[in-house]
């Protein structure tokens, strides 16, 4: 497991891409209860201007927050979360879509948090801005 004396700002989150398909979404709407049809029905989503089915934001903000948790080892570290949407994640079967997510630290805090920007994309394109999470990190160095 990663330590606080172990970052620097500027250390690097190993990148990660995540392969996301609609039965991850119907499995999300399950787990969630979020079954509205723009998640899951092409016809319906098309019918209300979305280009296609998207991802639930919830399920985008999991996904991009398992960088973190896998980084830290512990998903317990994530003291705050928060994103802002710029832009829905488009699904289309069969091919589904690919999220990008990097992160790097961009703050050591007195008080033993950090700061990690992270940068979510999907083919190429930015869909959360302001992506930051705090983390605490044990003190000593790993081993």
């Amino acid at each position: 497991m990663i330590s606080y004396a172990d970052v620097e700002v500027g250390t690097a989150l190993p990148a990660q891409t995540f392969p996301i398909e609609r039965g991850d979404l119907v499995r999300y709407a399950g787990a969630s209860g979020d079954f509205n049809p723009i998640h899951w029905n092409e016809r319906f989503a098309t019918s209300v201007g979305l280009p296609n089915v998207i991802a639930h934001g919830m399920y985008t903000m999991a996904v991009v927050a398992r960088v973190v948790t896998d980084w830290a080892g512990d998903p317990g570290a994530v003291v705050e979360y928060a994103v802002r949407f710029t832009r829905p994640i488009v699904v289309p079967d069969p091919d589904g879509a690919v999220l990008a997510v990097a992160g790097v630290v961009s703050a050591k805090r007195d008080d033993g948090l950090i700061d990690v920007d992270l940068r979510a994309t999907v083919g190429g394109q930015t869909v959360l801005a302001k992506a930051r999470a705090v983390v605490r990190l044990p003190a000593g160095r790993s081993g």
